[in-house]
């Protein structure tokens, strides 16, 4: 008997072959997007974990509110920092950082751009843990002009000579640097990004006492076991104490009356390691990511693997018939329910190792792929925690089991009498299970396909909505400042070069972070009024394309435009402003005294930041002669653009003694606000399309299982006299109600969480009926080009070989 059920089971494994392979293959396709998945999530929540001191260092916040304005931000004035470590026992250090943005290096006539500076404190390295290759770490940055460089930057300057000790020529200043060490590169899984770090104390304003002035990150090390909250709460009297007076002098009203107005200006603490996954709170480094991404893409793993699953549960329920006899035979021979529920479980858990060692060999060749998509390196190792591979043995396991549990105790629970009589055969072509399942494969597949057809429709509308100005053909000159007071002579030699348009200077653009002013009105000194503030000369406007609502825009040939501004629509009605021609805008000056700017236009509202904000209250002031600072931007001829950016890449070395020209296109710029987005919809449609994909090979099976079934009916059908078509709509008939009942049970989770998704972003598209359709339908076709073939040739084959069939 033994060597009997042997044969018997090897027959039965070669008939379930292409089941096993389906199997396999939706398991292996499954588990691998999940580990994939997994590997993103955990490389987005490793963010500064490097840190031996990362439980003991927090970022300060401001929380502020002016004039209904809100302002969330890791801006800090240059004078907290010293003033928190004197007065607060509780902290033990601070550092301060600012970026410095793109800057030009020298070293021996030999000139090398670099995009990642920032200025540091000497506490820096008792911040961060970064291996220190050179130099003594408490004196690296406690002086002006100092510098330290990273292992690969002072290799790409100085090749294998030594740097330390060396003078650099950085940016515009005339003062050269002196290199004092080098550190480790910063890992990627990082806040910032700096290749070059310069001591804080070169900076101008690293010694100001205004309190007003926030404009730097001011980072605190606190005593072990203190609370942040204890540091949250004396915030409270140490700004009573220095912002107080300030606001006094500045706008006129004691702190009490600031906040009795509706305003609010307060500090809070952020734990180092919460800062890259909260994009709530505004900052001058990396973008933080939308931990709800993690939430989707989490949540989507999961949905993937249990569809890879219900492909398992589905086949082997549907092969029952083919194990039946297998099973009766067991029982008869003395098997009881447990031993068969282990084997069955145990082939189970086999099949799962193998589509396991599938999914690795599946990352290792996708992984270079979604490193490069997501702009991070994302890494697979399995040796570099001891539970890496335990977890993925367990995980194996608990997917063998969600996967083999159903089917092992269905198989193992029939009865052998009626087995070996052939009784149990037509209560297992009912199948009301396996449809269950089919249609849950389905709502999921139509969940991701409408989901990701949303994101792109809202990434799609955010890149061609109209921002209220024209972003083609726009270059933005950065390091504006390298020219000096040379600035305007520049601009006038630019205007000669054929293709351009128009040049304009301004200190800030469209898309880049800008400075938030307070300021008064004149006749309301009660209140005060937060507004983005921008410098601009007499041609943004027209540089820009942007449009005015009324009055009229800055003219050389008035001299009182000097002391004139223009604000935007939505200053207007956020600051009921019936009467712009006759207001003046009051801003505050370092003498105290307020310097009131008559406003002479009023200019048509423009998304100056991401379109997941409003509009906010602008302000154009007139860009003296002596204010270096900021961008230039060109307007250039659709023609020839590359041969105009040439010729202006050939002036600027001319005026800035052969300094490499930097400068970007504002369209790709405001491209990248988005990146993030587009990236995550990129993942979106490759695990829908992976997704839906399990679940056609699962459809497959059990339509070729369905086909073999009705073989002999479909014979009798053809000899009938009905046509292919007609068996056709027969069989796939059922699929088709399945895949609709599908979309209807998906739709109203697809309007709750895509409803959701779209709150986040201010102007948004609206969710209507066409993109459900195109869900369901995209769904159906897959599914009905999933079956067809095996459908058509079952009903193409001679009746009398049909009937025949046993």
């Amino acid at each position: 008997m033994f060597s009997n059920l042997i044969k018997y089971s090897l027959r039965s494994f070669k008939r379930q072959r292409s089941y096993i392979i389906i199997n396999i293959l939706g398991l292996s396709i499954g588990i691998a997007c999940s580990l994939l998945i997994a590997i993103f999530v955990l490389n987005e929540a490793s963010y500064d974990k490097y840190n031996e001191k990362k439980d003991l260092i927090y970022r300060m916040v401001l929380n502020g509110k002016i004039g209904g304005q809100q302002i969330v931000g890791a801006f800090t004035p240059a004078i907290m920092g010293p003033t928190v470590l004197e007065e607060f026992p509780e902290v033990d250090d601070f550092l301060r950082m600012t970026g410095s943005g793109p800057t030009i290096v020298e070293y021996e006539s030999r000139i090398f751009t670099e995009d990642n500076m920032i200025q540091a404190d000497s506490s820096f390295l008792n911040f961060f843990t970064l291996p220190v290759i050179m130099g003594d770490p408490k004196r690296m940055l406690n002086a002006p002009h100092k510098v330290v460089l990273t292992e690969t930057t002072a290799k790409k300057i100085f090749g294998e000579e030594s740097p330390v000790d060396k003078a650099l020529k950085i940016g515009s200043d005339t003062v050269p640097y002196i290199v004092t060490g080098v550190i480790g590169d910063i890992p990627e899984n990082s806040h910032f990004d700096a290749n070059i770090i310069t001591s804080f104390l070169t900076n101008p304003r690293s010694k100001s006492p205004e309190w007003l002035s926030n404009s730097f990150s001011t980072y605190l090390l606190l005593h072990p076991n203190t609370s942040p909250a204890d540091v949250d709460k004396k915030m409270t009297d140490l700004l009573v104490k220095y912002v107080g007076p300030e606001l006094q002098r500045y706008v006129g009203v004691t702190i009490e009356e600031f906040a009795a107005q509706g305003n609010k200006y307060e500090y809070f603490l952020q734990k180092l390691t919460d800062i890259h996954l909260d994009p709530s709170i505004e900052q001058e480094f990396k973008a933080a990511s939308d931990p709800k991404y993690l939430t989707i893409f989490g949540s989507v793993a999961i949905l993937i693997v249990l569809i890879a699953a219900v492909n398992f549960m589905n086949l082997s329920t549907a092969q029952a018939s083919r194990r039946a006899k297998e099973v009766g035979i067991k029982k008869v021979g003395g098997s009881t329910r447990g031993m068969l529920v282990i084997q069955f479980l145990s082939e189970s858990f086999i099949l799962s190792l193998i589509s396991l060692l599938f999914a690795l060999l599946i990352i290792k060749v996708s992984l270079p792929y979604f490193s490069n998509l997501l702009g991070t390196k994302l890494e697979l190792d399995l040796l570099a925690a001891w539970y890496t591979i335990p977890a993925m043995l367990l995980f194996t396991v608990v997917v063998a089991l969600l996967a083999g549990s159903y089917p092992a105790m269905f198989l193992s629970s029939f009865n052998p009498y009626e087995v070996l009589k052939g009784s149990i055969t037509g209560n297992m072509k009912n199948g009301r299970m396996r449809r269950v399942l089919v249609v849950f494969q389905f709502a999921v597949s139509i969940l991701l396909i409408v989901g990701t057809a949303v994101m792109y429709r809202q990434i799609s509308f955010m890149l061609n909505k109209d921002v209220g100005f024209n972003k083609d053909q726009l270059i933005v000159i950065e390091r504006a400042h390298v020219l000096g007071p040379r600035w305007k002579a520049f601009k006038d030699a630019a205007r000669e070069i054929p293709g351009v348009i128009n040049i304009a200077s301004s200190t800030a653009v469209p898309g880049r972070n800008n400075n938030n002013n307070g300021y008064l009105i004149e006749g309301r000194n009660d209140e005060t009024f937060l507004m983005t503030t921008n410098y601009v000369d007499p041609d943004y406007l027209d540089t820009y394309g942007m449009t005015l609502a009324s009055g009229r825009f800055f003219d050389e040939s008035h001299a009182t435009d000097r002391e004139a501004c223009l604000v935007n629509e939505s200053a207007i009605n956020n600051f009921s402003l019936d009467q712009p021609d006759l207001t003046r805008i009051l801003r505050p000056r370092d003498d105290g005294g307020p310097q009131p700017l008559p406003i002479i236009g009023v200019v048509k509202n423009f998304n100056h930041e991401s379109l997941r904000n409003p509009i906010q209250p602008y302000i154009f002031i007139f860009k003296g002669d002596n204010q270096t600072w900021g961008y230039l931007t060109v307007k250039l001829a659709a023609q020839n653009y590359t041969e105009t950016i040439a010729n202006i890449e050939k002036l600027w070395k001319e005026f800035t003694a052969n300094n490499p020209l930097q400068y970007y296109f504002v369209d790709d710029d405001f491209e990248n606000m988005y990146k993030q987005e587009r990236q995550n919809a990129q993942m979106a449609v490759i695990f829908s399309i992976l997704a839906l994909f399990i679940a056609a090979l699962g459809l497959f099976g059990l339509t070729s299982y369905t086909v073999e079934q009705r073989t002999k009916e479909i014979g009798v059908r053809k000899a009938m006299g009905s046509s292919v078509t007609g068996i056709y709509v027969v069989i796939s008939r059922e699929v088709v109600i399945l895949v609709s009942v599908s979309a209807l049970l998906a739709w109203p989770l697809i309007w709750y969480f895509a409803g959701k998704w779209l709150e986040s972003f201010h102007y948004r598209i609206e969710l209507g009926l066409p993109v459900f359709i195109a869900g369901l339908a995209i769904a159906l076709a897959i599914a009905l080009m999933t079956i067809s073939y095996r459908i058509v040739r079952a009903a193409r084959v001679n009746p009398a070989q049909s009937l025949k069939y046993e």
